[in-house]
């Protein structure tokens, strides 16, 4: 499916190239909204979704929703600070290279909005899986390939839709007549979004990333997302039968207001939503994610866990 989707993004770049400047049209709350050559609202350019803001609330916080100022600033120094280094592992990137973002401006404790005490409504069930897969993973974390998760493979990246993380926490958005393509920024996957009303694939074909078809509701883009794999990954729990319904509204010249809900009855008790602002990144270069599942990592990953193995078994084969 990428390598269908990269040709179908570059001639999505080359329309928006050619096309004449968009005019505007009266958005919402008398903001002026910009509008392509056709008519739709413009939603194009590279966006940051970075944030510092915890998708579920801290358990300390308890019911506060807010942080104070003086903890918002204290949240955003620290990740400015390089940690130490530990003895025994290799390390990570140092500040410089981290772009975890900032709190929100509303000082929100959670990503999450609703339920309103800012934590996923997992099914007890889930949360028994969750507990016996990681029992699991501690045991057997790279038997094979096939333990390791779709971003250690190069596979994809945290799936639709995706969760700030540490660095490229990235969206760029073009825009044709009847699609919007969104690139992420991570293992650079994307998406090609009709928004023409044709049908959804047939549920027997399932995608990584899910298939997503889009809408326009007065200014708003509305991409519901669906068909998601066995195999799709994310960063929280999910199933194949997710659906993800997410909003993209230009509120100013630079932001764009996105909210996503995830809706999945065979892990969670009731769908959740989550509310963040995404700002324009002008002058921002998305360059190539070079990664594929057989790098070097993943072979010294693999040999390093066969090498401790022989260790383990020698050690206990001298009673030790």
């Amino acid at each position: 499916m990428r390598a269908r989707c990269l040709p179908a993004f570059a001639i999505l770049i080359a329309v928006s190239i050619i096309m004449p400047p968009p005019a505007a049209g009266q958005g919402a709350e008398g903001v002026e909204s910009p509008r392509t050559p056709w008519g739709d609202p413009d939603l194009q350019g590279t966006w940051s979704y970075a944030s510092l803001t915890p998708l579920q609330r801290p358990a300390e916080m308890g019911d506060r929703q807010h942080y104070t100022p003086e903890e918002a600033e204290a949240r955003n120094f620290a990740v400015t600070q390089d940690r130490p280094p530990v003895p025994g592992q290799v390390g990570s990137y140092n500040a410089l290279w981290f772009d975890r973002g900032r709190v929100s401006e509303d000082l929100r404790t959670s990503l999450i909005v609703d339920p309103p005490d800012g934590r996923l409504p997992l099914l007890a069930e889930t949360r028994e899986r969750m507990a016996a897969d990681a029992a699991y993973r501690r045991e057997h974390p790279a038997d094979s390939w096939l333990d390791r998760s779709n971003w250690d493979r190069c596979i994809t990246y945290h799936g639709v839709p995706p969760v700030s993380t540490g660095y490229n926490n990235t969206y760029h958005i073009v825009q044709a007549p009847g699609y919007v393509a969104i690139r992420v920024e991570n293992i650079h996957d994307v998406r090609v979004i009709p928004v023409d009303g044709r049908p959804r694939l047939d549920d027997g074909i399932r995608q990584w990333n899910g298939d997503s078809r889009g809408r326009w509701e007065g200014d708003t883009l509305v991409v519901e997302t669906a068909n998601f794999s066995e195999q799709s990954q994310h960063r929280f729990p999910s199933s194949a039968g997710m659906v993800v319904v997410e909003r993209f509204r230009r509120a100013a010249p630079d932001r764009i207001d996105y909210e996503f809900t995830i809706t999945d009855p065979a892990v969670y008790t009731q769908p959740w939503t989550v509310v963040r602002p995404m700002p324009l990144l002008p002058g921002y270069h998305i360059y190539e994610y070079a990664c594929h599942e057989g790098n070097y990592a993943m072979t010294n990953i693999l040999s390093g866990e066969r090498t401790q193995e022989r260790e383990r078994a020698a050690e206990q084969a001298a009673g030790r």
